[in-house]
Parts: structure tokens; sequence; C-alpha cells
């Protein structure tokens, strides 16, 4: 009973927000309550519902002064350097566009943090993809496909929570993987090739350097143009800059909480760009709406992993499934899991799958010869498609900062990141690392 309204619950919820016929933060709220109700959990929905926001309330938070933040870096000036560099380097093709686009994302995302990666990229990319013409659904396509490849970082979580879940190292995971994950990027880069392609077909090449000069890649013309201008603090950019780096660095050491991290940084910043009240004011009134709205629904996220959770239907869904495997490919039992981690990343929290199913398949899988590692190396294969998931916090950050609805986003980018998880799953398969036995 469990699975069945744990699935329908899932697909209900993929069918309002991919249809439109729902927001996302109303089907994330009241999907699950109608399912809980439907399943006799009436008496302890609203326990359920506090626990799961409680557990993401400072995931929350942190998106809401990360997003504040670099909001304020943007009306600086910041990264304007960087888009004029990245201007000159791409002479308006938007193929370069597009390839540069997934190459700085596998850059960045080698912090392990797909928040920070995605704050970043877009920050620094946006202004231009909205002043050329080009898809954001391709930028986020491309974003979403490199975080998913380089989410297989032991520092990332899921290698770490995997290794935790079998007591194994995480480098008897992480190292045998990277030429799967080599071969990730590639395609990756590949796609994002293709996207270019097509987009230059669309848009074709434009003048990026007459827009250069007039800084039309920035901002819009008119009264935007000139109240943008306005923000622009340039003497006060090295100073911006040493905040940003500092923070980043204070983000990767784990000096404070990340919450805490970017509540500090983003007072920070406020006083010395903007000191008098009322551009303060000013500040938080034109970023609030933004900031407010990925919060929102991360807190609403809260209510349908603390449903998922409290009523159990996590735990149902993953056992009913490896019930289902048949006996016939235990042998076969990586390939198996591989292939089982695709959805189950998506339709499940990295915790739940780690914790709470790959321990079953591993110990079906050490009958038939299949070590632990090789249960560890084939249960990452997944993340290629895990991002795109609805339980994922940043995926909501993503949408919001690049401005598509999260169904767009899914409906555009699943395909080709079910793809990236069958690369990476072929050359472990090609390089022994995940077994195939007779």
């Amino acid at each position: 009973m469990l699975t069945v309204l744990a699935f329908a619950m899932i697909a209900t919820f993929m069918a309002l927000i991919m249809t439109k016929r729902m927001s996302v933060l109303t089907a994330l709220i009241l999907v699950p309550i109608a399912f809980a109700l439907i399943g006799g959990f009436r008496g302890e929905i609203g326990p359920m519902m506090l626990d799961g926001v409680k557990a993401l309330a400072p995931t929350a938070v942190m998106l809401l002064f990360a997003i504040l933040f670099f909001s304020i870096m943007i009306d600086v000036g910041l990264f304007e350097p960087v888009v004029r560099r990245v201007v000159r380097l791409v002479r308006g093709d938007p193929v370069r566009i597009l390839v540069g686009t997934s190459i700085l994302t596998l850059l960045i995302s080698l912090d392990g943090d797909g928040s920070t990666t995605y704050l970043i990229v877009t920050s620094a990319l946006l202004p231009l993809y909205r002043r050329l013409g080009l898809s954001r659904l391709m930028l986020s396509g491309v974003i979403m496909m490199a975080g998913g490849v380089m989410n297989i970082l032991p520092w990332g979580g899921p290698t770490a929570r995997a290794a935790s879940a079998l007591h194994i190292d995480a480098r008897d995971i992480f190292v045998p993987m990277i030429p799967a994950m080599v071969a990730g990027a590639a395609w990756v880069i590949f796609v994002a090739y293709l996207f270019g392609k097509r987009e230059r077909v669309r848009v074709g090449i434009l003048d990026a350097a007459a827009m250069e000069r007039t800084g039309d890649v920035f901002v819009d013309g008119g009264d935007d143009r000139v109240a943008a201008i306005a923000l622009r603090r340039p003497r006060l950019l090295p100073l911006n800059a040493l905040l940003t780096v500092a923070l980043l660095v204070a983000l990767v050491a784990g000096v404070l909480p990340l919450p805490v991290l970017f509540m500090i940084a983003y007072a920070v910043a406020l006083v010395i760009n903007y000191p008098t009240m009322d551009e303060q004011k000013g500040r938080l009134n034109d970023h609030a709406a933004n900031a407010l709205a990925v919060a929102s629904v991360i807190c609403a996220a809260g209510v349908l992993t603390g449903i998922m959770t409290g009523t159990k239907m996590i735990d149902a869904m993953g056992n009913s499934v490896v019930a289902l495997v048949p006996q016939s490919l235990g042998p076969h039992m990586a390939i198996v899991t591989a292939v089982l981690s695709i959805p189950f990343t998506f339709f499940l929290s990295n915790d739940a799958f780690y914790f709470g199913v790959l321990p079953i398949l591993n110990q079906a899988a050490a009958t038939y010869g299949i070590s632990a590692a090789e249960m560890g190396r084939a249960s990452v294969v997944g993340q290629g498609v895990h991002l795109l998931s609805p339980l994922v916090p940043s995926t909501y950050l993503l949408v919001a900062l690049v401005q598509v609805e999260l169904g767009d986003h899914q409906r555009f980018t699943i395909g080709w990141c079910i793809v990236t998880s069958f690369v990476m799953l072929a050359v472990g398969l090609l390089v022994g690392v995940i077994p195939v036995r007779p």
C-alpha cells in the first residue's frame, strides 16, 4: 500500500508541475498532504511536515542569503570584467558560449557544492545569455548535466554516503570511477556543442564586440540602464572580490555553517557598498522577491520529504523494488544497481538510497562475489540524473536564478541526463571497475 501511494504521489507531483496545472510551491505542499490523508496518517501530518521543514530550514536560510549576497555582487559590477572577457573570447558565437558554459561549470563544480556553482556560473553568464537571446533552458541544462557528473567527487556527498553505508574508503569508489567521470564530462561538453550549433542556426553569430563597447551585454537600455550604472561600485571591486574569495574559501574550509557564512557576507557587503539605510532598503526590496521565492520552495519541499520519511513511503519504495529483482540477475547485481540508481536517486533522497537501499543490494551481491567497492561505484552512476529530482534543494535555486520553470527544465534536460548516466556506466564496464559476472 505504501509503495503504491509513494509512486502515485511522485507521479502526480511530476504530472502537475510538468503540465503546469499547479505551481511547484503549491504542489510540494498539497500533493503529499493529500496522499498522507489517503494513507490514513491524518493525525501525524502536522508533526511530519514540521520535521521536514526543520530539516531543510538551514538550507533555505543559506540559499536566501546566498541569493542576496550574489545579487549585491552583480549590482556592484563584480562580474562585469569576467563577462567582458568571456564576450571577447566567444566572439558572439553560441557554440563557444555553450561549450564555455560546460567547461566553466565543470571547473567550478570541483568545490563539491552545487549551490555555490549555480550562483557563480549564472551570475557570470546569465547576462550574456539574456542579451544575446540564447536559450536559458540550455543554460540550466548544461549546468545541471555538468553538476551531475562532478557530484561524484568524494567531498560532494553521494560518494561519501556510499562509502559510509558500505564501510569502505571513499577513494575505493572515486579513484576507479575517474575514467567514467572524464567520459561523462566529455559527453556534457559534446552536448553543449550540439546546443550551441542549434542556437547558432536560430540566432546566428552576433556582434558581441559592439555590444561590449556599448555595455549592452549587462543591462537593458533606457531607465533600467541608468539605474544599473548608478549601483556600480568600480572603486570597490578589489574589496568585493576579496570578500567573495574569502567567502568561498571559508565555505570550502568549513569555518562556520554555510547559512551563517552567507548571512555575515551579505551584511558586510551591504555595509561596504551601500552604507545608508535608504540604499540598503532599496537593495533588499529589489532582491527580496527572488530570494523569498527560492526559500519558500525549499520550505515547501520539507513538507514532501517530511511526509515521505515519516510515513515510511521512502523505505517501502526501496524495499519493494529490491524485492522485485529476480534471482537470475544476481551475478549482474552491480549493473542492476547502476541502472536502479538512476530512478532511485531521482525519486528518493541520497540518504534514503545510500543508507536504505544500497546495503540491501550489497548484501545480495556479496553472495555472487561482487565486492562492496564495486557496488559503491555502480551506485553513483545515477548521479547524472539525481540533481533533477524535486527532492534536491539546490535545483530550485538553479531554476530560480536562470528564471525557468522546474517542469520545463526537467522535460528539456532529463533525456540528456539519463544518457550521461549510461555513458558513465558504459565506461565503467569497459574499464572493468563495474564488474560483469558470467
